[in-house]
């Protein structure tokens, strides 16, 4: 890797919608404030994480909401909608003064580097949906894919991804304590619906008495048992430690945590959300893995739990790229493209990787 100034201001546009990127972000910053100080910029509302990061500018963003039994919540989306206030903030946000924005599917500063020319690296999972070679279920929702190429574009991508199917796609970001524990067996589940109610969810699992789940809850405050259900409040070292010691993983279909628990070796269990195309695109590529995929909650739930913890194991998840060399590529590759004059909006057709039509 070329001489890099370590010294360089850098803005972190952070989707806050799930837990993921949160994470994720988290997981980042040592990496990224190797090479300077490091700016975060906020955007949702409906994270469960504490966000132990250096937030500098927070907005309520577009935030994803969902209902009790595993759908989106479009009304109550609808009215969270304040497009003026989207436009305001994208005017206001000060993307110029930073030798470099690295943007994780955040719309709002999409539109300011957009508006003032500045390029922009995005980088994480929804990235790697730039590509046409990712996995996509056998019914395709076309405005789906529109939304996960144009909601938030820059000028040149790093994708993550279970595995590298285009050559600007790379392996997940694994959390190190993840990374350096030891799997173990000790015969629970450990479940984070987030789609569900917890009352839908205890009465599905409590059907299966011999079997223990660790239900991680957005309501509960304290841990509380209901039979054979733990329900527990929402911690990043209280769920790492308990899937780390699982028997198997039940979660949505998501990226970070089937990542983890395909790393870890876990036999792993799938609900995508209802209505959220990229959950259905991830369960078309985790059925490579062995994946058990579910499409709800129903009345016969129990008996599909069961058949998958007697059934296959999963094919464990191989990183190819640690977590220090990703970010190098984010660097290198966001530091390249600021030498390269920004092109005139018309007539001018992108690249496919390189898109800077906006939604």
């Amino acid at each position: 890797m070329r001489h890099i100034n370590k010294n360089l201001r850098i803005l972190y546009a952070v989707q806050a919608t799930g837990n993921g990127h949160i994470a994720r972000a988290m997981q980042l910053l040592p990496y990224l404030e190797q090479y300077g100080e490091v700016d975060v910029f906020l955007s949702g509302s409906n994270s469960n994480l504490d966000a132990a990061l250096p937030v500098k500018y927070r907005s309520k963003g577009l935030s994803l909401f969902y209902g009790n039994r595993g759908g989106l919540d479009y009304l109550k989306m609808w009215k969270e909608l304040k497009l003026s206030r989207i436009w305001k903030e994208a005017k206001e946000l000060p993307v110029e003064n930073y030798d470099l924005v690295i943007n994780d599917f955040e719309s709002i500063t999409a539109i300011a580097c957009k508006l003032k020319r500045v390029p922009s690296i995005g980088f994480g999972h929804q990235s790697s949906f730039i590509s046409d070679k990712t996995p996509k279920p056998k019914k395709r929702d076309f405005i789906g894919e529109w939304v996960l190429k144009h909601y938030a574009t820059s000028t040149s991508y790093v994708g993550l991804h279970f595995d590298s199917y285009d050559d600007f796609i790379f392996s997940p970001i694994i959390k190190d304590n993840i990374i350096a524990a030891t799997p173990t067996n000790e015969g629970h589940v450990t479940v984070y619906l987030s789609h569900y109610s917890d009352e839908v969810v205890v009465a599905a699992l409590g059907k299966c008495k011999e079997i223990p789940f660790h239900v991680f809850s957005k309501k509960v405050k304290t841990t509380e048992q209901k039979g054979n259900i733990t329900l527990m409040p929402i911690s990043n070292d209280g769920f790492n430690n308990s899937m780390i010691s699982a028997a198997g993983v039940i979660t949505g279909a998501g990226f970070e945590t089937p990542a983890e628990a395909l790393y870890l070796g876990k036999k792993l269990l799938c609900l995508p959300i209802r209505g959220q195309y990229e959950q259905l695109c991830n369960a078309a590529a985790l059925e490579r893995f062995n994946v058990k995929i579910i499409d709800k909650i129903g009345e016969d739930f129990h008996l599909s739990v069961q058949k998958w913890l007697t059934g296959l194991h999963a094919i464990p998840l191989i990183l190819h790229q640690s977590t220090q060399e990703i970010v190098d590529i984010v660097i290198e590759k966001g530091l390249a493209q600021q030498s390269i004059p920004q092109q005139p909006e018309v007539g001018y057709h992108p690249h496919p990787h390189e898109s800077l039509s906006l939604a």
